[in-house]
């Protein structure tokens, strides 16, 4: 336990590091993208600020994640970093629309681009996205530090969009790259914070997790020895990290309940990751969904 917790809190500094780098760079960007008339920097800039308020969200919710179950809280707030992912998802929403609007503009209405100064800050962005996903990579791997990375490989891309913008003007002029290159990237940053949203949404309304099937692991259940029939079972999250499940068990004999919870528990930690396990023994069945 010690171990998870001293983990976790790295992963939390990590976030409030990243935070801070990227709130100091989003101030550079805007400054010269504005100066050099490049929307892919501006963009850039909005992407990386917009970063900024992903990594202290993340941050909030690995906090809040981590907090013990208390009288009013008795699972904890694991669900936090759902509630996290959500408000970065739609955050991205607004970035990307902000930035697709501008781009259609742009390419109503052609502005000259500075290419030089667009490709020197948006290389020294792109190394600080490098450098960022890197602090991020060496946390927790849950939903919300996803989130947060997502924003941040967004804005990488955007870095790239930038300094490929700028080159393409430097040698052809051809201004209209900028606005092509950010509708392009925009379209890759909408299916990933979709993707995301919908993740984060199953989490809120306690869908079965992602990945499991609740047919699949009834049946193993049922299938195993002493067991005649499975019903009443679900399965949710507790957290991105932290599954739990409930069911009512039909026994074959009530005195063998010791040894079938102790295999069932075996099986479900083992094959499938859930943690929080809350089984109750019956030896006759009712509206059977699972038997051998």
């Amino acid at each position: 336990m010690t171990h998870n917790h001293n983990h976790t809190h790295n992963g939390e500094r990590g976030l409030y590091f990243a935070a801070a780098i990227t709130l100091g760079y989003a101030a550079i960007e805007a400054g010269t993208g504005w100066w050099a008339n490049s929307l892919a920097l501006l963009s850039d800039a909005g992407h990386m600020l917009a970063d900024t308020s992903a990594l202290l969200i993340a941050a909030l919710g690995a906090w809040l994640a981590q907090r013990a179950p208390d009288a009013r809280h008795s699972y904890g707030l694991g669900r936090a970093e759902f509630i996290a992912a959500l408000i970065n998802g739609l955050l991205m929403l607004v970035v990307v629309s902000l930035v697709a609007i501008h781009a259609v503009e742009r390419l109503q209405q052609p502005l000259a681009v500075k290419g030089e100064a667009v490709s020197v800050v948006a290389f020294i962005g792109l190394l600080l996205n490098v450098l960022v996903l890197y602090l991020l990579g060496h946390g927790a791997n849950d939903l919300n530090r996803r989130a947060a990375a997502l924003h941040v490989m967004s804005d990488l891309l955007a870095s790239i969009a930038a300094l490929l913008s700028g080159l393409i003007i430097v040698f052809t002029g051809w201004t209209l790259i900028d606005p092509l290159l950010s509708l392009l990237i925009v379209a890759f940053i909408l299916y990933s914070a979709l993707r995301l949203l919908r993740e984060a949404l199953h989490g809120l309304m306690e869908g079965v997790p992602l990945g499991l099937s609740l047919n699949a692991i009834g049946n193993k259940m049922a299938a195993r020895p002493g067991v005649l029939s499975v019903h009443d079972l679900h399965i949710w999250s507790l957290s991105s990290r932290h599954l739990a499940l409930s069911a009512h068990i039909v026994l074959e004999e009530l005195s063998h309940w010791d040894t079938v919870l102790a295999d069932q528990r075996i099986l479900l930690q083992q094959h499938y990751g859930i943690d929080h396990i809350t089984l109750q023994p019956e030896t006759t069945t009712r509206q059977v969904h699972f038997t051998r």
